[in-house]
Formats: structure tokens, sequence, C-alpha cells
């Protein structure tokens, strides 16, 4: 009896699974490895008490032969009818706990964060058959629905590492810390909300022999609580599901942020509404609330949400920081009045390369980003535009540095390079950039593509140190002069990278040139920020 698909695309075919296990019968057919096979590494990685989801189950003893040696809260999942059907009948009795769905993988009817393992046993081979662009728009989904069922920061190095949790610890300075997941289904008005319907449960964790009246701390490292209004939700093939939404800051002032879903307590991009919008939004807000309207219901405020956004107010404090950098190029004070040329890799909402459109009206700007619904979300949603002097590239910043570098003597130049580029994997100790991105090879065409006196900044974000510490060492193999700025209650480090040792300035210095570069944009008519203030960027710089 010949099973085989007449061609690979079959795999991806309902009919051709259900015709496969009918004619397969009750007799288990095991892709790739048996249990006993595979069962060394299925132990090392899932624990008995964890909640496992396996996709596209067929009719493997995988998943029974877990559950007899005692992981019982399994569910199984399968695009075919009659699989599902084969396997709760022959399940049933001798295995009442697990479950068995009839249910397609990239359009999964569980709740956000409803798993602690998903297993999947060739699966995702059946799915990618080709490399045409429905095949891999149908693997993305895939993907992004395990991602969303999966629970939410435990996956994360910071807390799906022994290394991580150890340092969490050390910075809450308590010998016991429980975390807690707050899901954005549900709104939360205040800690004091937060703290009063989790205390009871958590002082049931508390150690033996501690006072019943004992007051517990309790920290908050996400930003979930308080008023938020989802304005635009929407699903991107490279990022997932995302959201753009208004929150109201501890000032009153109302903030917009642009949120992945799989990466969800990360702020990718933030800009300030203007404050007359700010008003609307509280006025309209407190009519809601006789409505009460449920949480995250998007509101139709602003009516030109792009126009809302203060241009020249910068949220983040590592893009404030980047801004600085600026200084350390030739004569600051005449930068407004020179043309320089300037590659961001990473777009985001585009408030950096938007920031530096506005004030610095010589500067040439190529933005490059992967994803281009991030140009839509950028351009409708953050007041993002591009111009003769500043143009967007959709790419893979590796591909448009390495093809750049790859022109020889016709390569461009960028006086400026900067990556604020975030990686797609949170288990990794590093969140900003992607590894490939400090690999000593591309880092080399970095700097072929830099100017002999400009400078090239980076945002790393790297919890592992041992992975920092590597990092900077192959930095500093390619660009010699190394200043690092560390961003204060934060993971941020901004790196300062330039070619030249003895481009070396001390503290003064650099300070003195962020006063002269700062005079210049403080000049009438420039619209420039107060509140900021360059050299305060600068002043605790330190050369690596």
């Amino acid at each position: 009896m010949n099973l085989l698909p007449k061609s690979s695309k079959e795999f991806g075919s309902v009919d051709y699974w259900e015709k496969f296990f009918q004619q397969r019968g009750k007799k288990a057919f095991e892709w790739y490895g048996t249990y006993l096979e595979l069962c060394g590494v299925l132990h090392k990685y899932i624990k008995p008490r964890e909640k496992v989801l396996v996709i596209g189950c067929g009719n493997s003893e995988l998943s029974e032969q877990l559950y007899d040696v005692g992981y019982q809260d399994i569910v199984n999942i399968d695009i075919s009818e009659v699989v599902i059907k084969q396997m709760k009948e022959r399940n049933a009795s001798r295995r009442p706990q697990m479950s068995f769905l009839k249910m397609d993988m990239t359009q999964m009817e569980f709740p956000d964060a409803s798993f602690q393992v998903v297993l999947d046993k060739g699966t995702l081979d059946a799915v990618l058959t080709d490399e045409e662009e429905k095949t891999l728009q149908q693997v993305d989904r895939m993907l992004a629905e395990v991602g969303r069922v999966l629970q939410g920061r435990e996956t994360e190095w910071l807390f799906g590492m022994e290394e991580g949790r150890k340092q969490l610890a050390a910075s809450a300075g308590f010998r016991r810390l429980v975390t807690v997941a707050l899901h954005r289904g549900q709104q939360y008005e205040s800690m004091d909300t937060i703290q009063a319907e989790l205390s009871a449960r958590v002082m049931e964790l508390a150690p033996a022999g501690m006072p019943t009246q004992q007051q517990v701390p309790f920290l908050s490292v996400g930003g979930d609580i308080g008023v938020r209004t989802v304005q635009h939700q929407a699903y991107s093939p490279l990022s997932g599901d995302y959201v753009v939404e208004d929150v109201q800051g501890d000032d009153k002032r109302f903030f917009r942020r642009l949120i992945f879903l799989s990466n969800r307590n990360v702020v990718q991009s933030e800009a300030r509404l203007l404050k007359d919008m700010c008003h609307r939004a509280q006025k309209k807000r407190k009519k809601d609330r006789k409505k009460q309207r449920p949480a995250d219901t998007p509101e139709d405020l602003p009516t030109a949400p792009g126009q809302s956004i203060d241009k020249s107010y910068l949220c983040c404090e590592h893009h404030k920081a980047m801004i600085a950098g600026l200084a350390l190029l030739r004569n600051p004070e005449l930068l407004l009045e020179t043309t320089r040329t300037l590659l961001v890799v990473g777009l985001g909402g585009g408030s950096l390369p938007l920031f530096v459109h506005d004030h610095f009206p010589k500067f040439c700007i190529d933005a490059v980003e992967i994803d281009p619904s991030m140009l839509e979300v950028a351009t409708q949603w953050f007041g993002f535009s591009q111009s003769d002097r500043m143009k967007v590239h959709i790419a893979d910043g590796l591909d448009y540095i390495t093809s750049l570098a790859g022109k020889g003597e016709a390569q461009p130049h960028y006086d400026v390079i900067m990556f604020d580029v975030d990686s797609k994997d949170p288990t990794l100790g590093m969140s900003c950039p992607p590894p490939a991105f400090v690999e000593q090879p591309f880092l080399q065409k970095v700097k072929s593509i830099l100017t002999p006196e400009g400078i090239f900044i980076l945002n790393l974000v790297c919890r592992d140190m041992g992975l920092k510490d590597s990092v900077l060492a192959r930095l500093k193999v390619v660009f010699p002069l190394l200043y690092v700025r560390r961003i204060e209650g934060e993971v941020n480090e901004i790196l300062f990278c330039q070619l030249h040792s003895e481009q070396k300035l001390a503290t003064p210095e650099l300070l003195e040139m962020a006063h002269a570069l700062e005079r210049t944009l403080k000049k009438p008519g420039r619209g420039w920020d107060d509140s900021y203030i360059l050299s305060d960027m600068l002043k605790t710089v330190k050369i690596v």
C-alpha cells in the first residue's frame, strides 16, 4: 500500500492526510523517531507538571508514552478529523486526562500563553514543502501561533535561564522572589489593585515561620498597569501580531507605543502625543467610563493619528544618547550647515531618523527596515514620512550592508551608522541587536562603508555578561576607539565606535563638543526641546 504523496505539496493538504490515516488504519506511524529515541531530549527539557501542546500529533505513540511516564497534562491537535477520532477512541479509557482536538495550528483556538511547551515532530516539514512566498507565509503563521500560545515571559532569557533568574533575584535584593505575568486581555488600574488580588496567594508561598502580617513588596517590570487604549492591531508575517496603543504616563501625558505581542513587555517604539490630543483623550475617557467600555476597546481618537505626534520630543533615553553621539563628529557646531550622510538600521516607529531629519537640515538619511509593515505603522501612526533627504529601504540590514560593502571603490560611505534593531529570539541573553549584526566579519563590512572620521553607534541590550564581553571584544578589534554609555534604570548601553584611537577625547572635551552642538540647536526657531540636555547624555561615557 503506497501512502506517499505524488508531490511534496500534498503534505500540506488536508485531503491527503484524511486519506493517509484512513488507509493506514490504527497502526501508529512515527515520523523521524520513536519515543525511545527521543525520550532523553524530551525528559531533559520538559518537566512532568508542565502543560504540553503537541501540534500535528497524527497517530504517533509519542504523547501516549509521555503520558504513561507521568506527563499527563497533554493536549494534542491535528488537522485530520479521521486521526483525531481514531486517537480519541484509542485513549478514552486508558488515558482519560489527555485530549485530542481537530484544529489548524495556524489558527489555534487557545487563549494566549496557554502552554509551557509546544512539541512538534515533523509537522513543520510537512508545511515547509518549498520556498514559495505563500508557503513561507504559512510557516510564519504557524510559528506566530506557537509563540502566542506559549506562556509569556517564561521563555525569555531573564526568566527561562538559570543565569537570568539569578540576575533577577540579585537585582531585586530578596532571597525569595515570585514572578507573575500580567496578561494584556485584562486591564490593571494600579499596583494597589494587583497587590490586593495577589496578596493571599503570595503568602501561601511564603517561607515557613514568616509572620502572617509581614509586608511583602510588589515590584513591576512591565508597562501593563494603568490607562491603555489600543488604536490599531494587526499581523505581520515577519513580526507577528502587534498593537499600537496610547498609554497615560505618570505626568498624565499620553504616549503612543508599538508593541510586538511575541515580546509584549518590550516597547519597540514610543512617541509623545501633542497636548491637545492628550486633553481630548482624557475628556473622551471620562465620557466613556459612564458607558463602561471594556478594556482595550479601540477609540476613534485621534482622527488623524500621524498628525498627533510631538516630533520634537524623544521618549527613549537610548535614542537621546544616540543623538548626543553626533557631537563626536568633527566641528559639531557646524553640523546644521554641513552635509552629512546617516544610515539607520531598524526603523520601528521612525522616531530616531525622523528626529535627525527635522533637527539636522543638511543630513541625508537612509533607513533600512526588514518589515514593510513597520513602514506602514511608522507612517500612519507615528508621523513618519520620507523626503528627498530621507529614504526607507525595505531590506534585511545584513544583506543591505553586505551589498554596499561589496561594491569596492564605488561603495557609498556614511558619516554616521546607527544600529537600533531588535532580536526576534527572546531566549538569548542579548535582545538587541541580533547576534549576526555583531559578528566580526560583518563588523568589518560596517567599517568599510564608514568614513575615516565617522562614528558607528550601536544600541546594545545584553543581560548575559559573558556574551556582552565577547561583543565588546569583537567591536574593539574592528573599532579601536570605543566609548560606552549606560542608560540608567535600563539594560541598554549605547556604544560609540570610531576607527582611530588618536581621536580619543577626555570627558571635559566631550562635554564641550556637546555644549557646542546644543548651543546651535537651541537657536530661535529650531523647535528644540529644552528638557533634553545633550551634555547630560555624555557625562557618564567611559572608554572601553
